[in-house]
């Protein structure tokens, strides 16, 4: 009987599914058997497990392992098969006769690497003492079990053996066992690698020298050593790759939560760059708005000082001048009588010419040279003592972050829309008039009961209690609020650069003069042609003015209930500047000042 006929086949160790000789063989629950990575391929993406051959269904995954034994046989068959036709050529010369048998094979091939007598294995028995098997007879009976378990193949056939059954070896001598009755034949699969020396399948792994080995080398060179199957070292290896790979991974997580760091902590570097920036202009502006200021009352206070003591001196000199004229008649009187030739007359007139004549005494007399400047440096002093202090708590915590709250009423769109185009208003007291009494910040003013002595500039108004901003408007879109309190009459708005301010002044649009007026508590009108009556439900304490320059406009705003009053329109050609008037007082009535505030955006 012939090797690949009557007893062994290829169809025997083929793969239902690749068609191919068992690689690394596993068996389903079922008891059908394929190679490992061919079922694995088959059942992927598969909703329910199928049996390929018997169609059997498993609601789970089966978890398939290595068939060891179909495995290890697989590879003898398939070692044997590119061996067999040498194998019984050699037999038929030596006369053997043989059947070629597997059982006489593996005889054969045991012998080659056993060269004793091969002994006999006690096996324990259900039915009475343990009898002594021969290797031959373990492999035979091995081998017709392998065949049962091919049902649609031939029959193995076995030699003459007691029927008894080898017990199951004990995990701690299995891997011995296995390498001491494996037969390595030269391997005929492509995938496994052969030992250049022996020319065998590199199937061990020498953990003491950590390279990989086939059984006979195993057996020469390493036989003390710690060996296991190439494949237990692979699933270590495996294990200790899942952990190399966890630790990648968590390295590569780390370097990019460090990234995203580093990137938030550039964005939060601009936002610090922009809070400073904000509050640096902020903070040097109103420090350089403050000397400006100061610089210009001192000027001014200077110069009302100088004119001042110039008035004195010449009243003065003009006073002194009389009394020297007056001295020198008396003494020019006195010569003649010195010169005269009447006796008599010199006589009754000498008394009179003698005496002291009427003049003040100017011994303590001087100009004063105070320049009155005192006040002026204190307030700078103050001013400059505040911005130390501000600079203080900015070295401290530095600038706060702009906290954006909800506004809790929804303000109308024009309004929100004109407080984004904020201007810094400060007065102007070059143009105010006599009676008006500037705030030192230069955002309040209000109406005094009496004239001051001020210098009379061009551009001051004389007749009209009112004055103008510093700020010139000459193009874009500009906002600012004003706080009128509960004042009975006032004027705000804006005035052209070219208006006349001295005299009665006609306060109209052609005049260039755009503004809104309130009298007596209750009414309000625009200085138009003619002037426009306007009605409120509500009496506003704020009033917003809001300028185009490029559209011509110039609109007025309820800033408490946010509701808009009423817009001019009109042809602007040359600068603009904020246009307020307190009015008079009215005895007190009217008393209270008109005040610039800083425009609220979260309103």
């Amino acid at each position: 009987m012939s090797l690949h006929g009557s007893f062994l086949s290829d169809e025997q160790f083929q793969c239902s599914i690749c068609l191919d000789v068992f690689t690394n063989p596993s068996s389903t629950p079922c008891g059908h058997s394929y190679c490992m990575s061919c079922i694995n391929r088959y059942w992927d993406g598969a909703k329910v497990c199928q049996c390929p051959l018997c169609k059997k269904t498993f609601q789970k995954r089966p978890d398939l392992q290595i068939n060891r034994t179909l495995r290890e046989i697989t590879e003898q068959f398939k070692s044997m098969r590119g061996g067999g036709v040498a194998g019984r050529e050699k037999r038929g010369r030596k006369g053997g006769g043989g059947d070629g048998s597997i059982q006489d094979s593996l005889y054969d091939e045991l012998r080659k690497k056993l060269p004793r007598p091969l002994p006999k294995i006690p096996i324990s028995t259900t039915d009475g003492p343990p009898q002594s098997v021969s290797i031959s007879a373990l492999l035979s009976h091995n081998a017709n079990s392998l065949a049962s378990s091919f049902p649609n193949h031939t029959t193995m056939t076995s030699v003459d053996h007691p029927p008894t059954h080898p017990p199951p070896l004990n995990p701690s001598s299995r891997s011995s066992s296995r390498r001491r009755f494996t037969l390595s034949g030269a391997a005929s699969n492509q995938d496994l690698p052969l030992c250049d020396i022996h020319q065998r399948g590199i199937l061990v792994y020498c953990r003491t020298d950590q390279v990989c080995i086939c059984p006979e080398c195993e057996t020469e060179d390493h036989n003390d050593h710690d060996t296991v199957t190439v494949e237990t070292e692979w699933m270590k290896t495996k294990e200790q790759l899942r952990v190399s790979e966890q630790e990648i991974q968590e390295m590569i997580l780390q370097r990019m939560g460090k990234i995203e760091e580093i990137r938030m902590s550039v964005t939060e570097m601009e936002r610090a760059v922009d809070r400073e920036t904000a509050g640096s202009v902020c903070l040097f502006s109103m420090l350089a708005s403050a000397i400006e200021r100061s610089q210009a009352e001192l000027m001014e206070v200077m110069e009302i000082s100088r004119r001042a003591a110039e008035h004195h001196a010449d009243t003065m000199i003009r006073q002194l001048e009389r009394e020297v004229e007056e001295l020198q008649k008396r003494e020019k009187a006195l010569i003649e009588l010195g010169q005269s030739d009447d006796q008599i007359h010199c006589v009754k007139t000498f008394p009179i010419l003698s005496r002291t004549p009427p003049a003040k005494d100017w011994s303590g007399v001087s100009l004063n040279s105070d320049l009155g400047t005192a006040a002026v440096y204190r307030s700078l002093a103050g001013l400059v003592e505040k911005f130390q202090e501000e600079l203080k708590t900015v070295l401290e915590t530095g600038f706060p972050a702009p906290v954006e709250e909800p506004s809790p009423i929804r303000m109308q769109p024009r309004v929100k829309r004109v407080q984004e185009y904020a201007l810094d208003v400060t007065l102007d007291s070059n143009t105010a008039h006599p009676r008006l009494m500037l705030s030192e910040d230069m955002k309040s003013v209000r109406c005094a009961d009496r004239h001051h002595f001020m210098p009379d500039y061009p551009e001051r108004f004389d007749r009209v209690v009112c004055v103008l901003g510093r700020e010139a408007i000459s193009s874009g879109r500009h906002y600012w609020e004003v706080e009128v309190g509960g004042k009975t009459d006032w004027d705000l708005g804006v005035a052209r650069q070219s208006v006349s301010r001295k005299g009665k002044i006609d306060y109209t649009p052609n005049n260039g003069f755009w503004f809104l007026s309130l009298r007596d508590r209750s009414k309000y009108a625009f200085r138009s042609e003619p002037s426009t009556d306007v009605h409120l439900n509500l009496r506003p304490h704020k009033i917003g003015i809001f300028v185009d320059y490029e559209k011509g406009q110039v609109s007025f705003y309820n800033v408490d209930t946010k509701v808009h009053i009423y817009t001019f329109s009109d042809i602007f050609t040359e600068n603009l500047y904020p246009f307020f008037s307190p009015c008079t007082n009215k005895s007190g009535k009217n008393d209270g000042p008109l005040i610039i505030t800083p425009v609220n955006m979260s309103e």
